[in-house]
């Protein structure tokens, strides 16, 4: 063989060799690359719309109540239809990464002016509602929102507050401010 030829049959070699690596690397690199996908993810918005329930406001919905005093008790409806005066529809949906979606209905029928029914009133009360939308799931023991009297008379007294004009300005400062309108 000359050396031309050696040199071509080098080339292709090399170049075989250097297709057969880039292939190879490609599997590797993508491989790697779903791998790291599971890692990372976009972030999403978390999506709230509706009105929050509670059950113990499902509990105080009671026939006879004027269109008003729901309102009042619940909100405005999310939902109310031309076609069918005598519905209200109070719908809450929530989408939060790494948070199973959820979606609550009520429906409030009306008579008139008063409330005649309540459809889908097993609502969560307010602790169940914010363990539900907690990531985390709830500690022992977290399960009150607010304290009893006695832990509330067992607390510290509060410090007292220095006055507003020693904290911003020395004792005796007069400030002159430029008046708020021209005179």
């Amino acid at each position: 063989m000359t050396i031309p030829n050696l040199l071509r049959a080098a080339c292709r070699l090399l170049a075989v060799l250097a297709v057969t690596l880039a292939g190879t690397g490609c599997a590797v690199i993508d491989s790697s690359m779903h791998a790291m996908a599971g890692l990372l993810t976009p972030y999403r918005a978390d999506i709230l719309q509706g009105n929050v329930v509670t059950r113990e406001q499902a509990q105080a919905l009671k026939p006879g109540l004027s269109r008003e005093q729901v309102r009042q008790l619940l909100g405005a409806p999310l939902l109310t239809d031309p076609f069918h005066a005598d519905r209200w529809d109070y719908v809450f949906m929530v989408r939060r990464q790494g948070v199973e979606a959820q979606r609550r209905n009520m429906v409030v029928w009306f008579e008139g002016d008063r409330v005649s029914r309540v459809e889908g009133a097993d609502m969560p009360s307010e602790y169940e509602f914010v363990a539900a939308m907690s990531k985390a799931p709830p500690s022992a023991g977290s399960g009150k929102l607010a304290l009893t009297d006695e832990e509330r008379v067992a607390l510290p007294p509060p410090a007292p507050r220095a006055a507003a004009s020693s904290v911003f300005a020395p004792q005796g400062a007069v400030r002159s401010y430029p008046p708020l309108e021209p005179q």
